[in-house]
């Protein structure tokens, strides 16, 4: 294949591309690439001040990205800012769902078992992880389905895999993310169009805001015992950097993937294939 087609692959000029979660450590590198790449981006997140402050640090054109207010469990919200995408673009070629999370009182520890997690504990990781994607699908795939044509793509979790022990609420939460991806790809191409797809990347243990001080000592800056679990069943031998994740996205979110739907792909240094052993 000539090589500037394979560069055109990934030249997201005049593509619109919402990003719910868009002020996370994760989201916002994945926005700062797609921005490089020409892409029109708009973060969506109820932290608007963050999410203002992620593109104003970073002195992009605010023609081409801006950040709105959006509560993902608050379908209005989406609207509202869904009418303001149009608007001003005219379309939505693409969806990332990346607004999600765990809760501390979801998480147990010696002192706290299984048998404590409150039921509003519960239900609050699994709507904020299932509701909070299935709704943005529901309102901003329905514009992307009047095209007949582009991208949802999800975040699921090496939870959905292999449940961690201390977080059975996001575990299982994330393995519903990983089957409504699956459920949600068959049901675009077979009710609109083929060329409407969705899949989900599987990010494996990335140093985040939530989970930092859960993997590294605040005090020592040394490796927790999850930590070094962690790190030992990763043959990389390394957590995962924001960065890592950007091949595969633009590969996803691009026309090189253009026979590919309905899969979860793990980005996870190799911890879903080592047994241990």
């Amino acid at each position: 294949m000539n090589i500037n087609k394979l560069y055109q692959f990934y030249d997201f000029s005049g593509k619109t591309i919402v990003i719910t979660g868009g002020a996370g450590v994760l989201c916002k590198e994945i926005a700062l690439s797609l921005i490089d790449c020409d892409a029109n981006v708009i973060l969506i997140d109820k932290n608007i001040d963050m999410a203002e402050k992620v593109l104003k640090d970073a002195k992009v054109d605010t023609e081409k990205a801006i950040a709105i207010f959006g509560d993902v469990l608050e379908p209005e919200t989406l609207q509202k800012s869904c009418d303001i995408i149009l608007q001003k673009f005219g379309k939505i070629d693409c969806l990332i769902n990346g607004a999600g999370g765990n809760n501390p009182k979801a998480t147990t520890n010696k002192d706290f078992s299984f048998f404590d997690i409150p039921e509003e504990a519960l239900k609050f990781v699994i709507d904020l992880n299932l509701l909070g994607t299935f709704l943005p699908s529901q309102i901003f795939g329905k514009e992307i389905a009047k095209q007949n044509e582009g991208v949802i793509l999800n975040i699921s979790s090496m939870n959905a895999f292999r449940p961690l022990t201390r977080i059975p609420a996001y575990s299982a939460s994330k393995a519903a993310v990983s089957n409504f991806t699956q459920w949600l790809a068959v049901y675009f191409a077979q009710e609109f169009s083929p060329n409407i797809r969705v899949n989900a990347i599987a990010p494996g243990f990335f140093l985040t805001e939530q989970n930092r001080f859960l993997l590294i000592d605040k005090d020592t800056g040394k490796l927790t015992e999850r930590g070094k679990k962690i790190i030992e069943h990763t043959p990389m031998s390394r957590f995962g950097e924001p960065s890592d994740l950007i091949g595969a996205v633009l590969w996803l979110l691009s026309p090189a993937s253009k026979f590919v739907t309905g899969i979860i792909l793990p980005i996870d240094g190799g911890f879903s294939s080592y047994s241990g052993v």
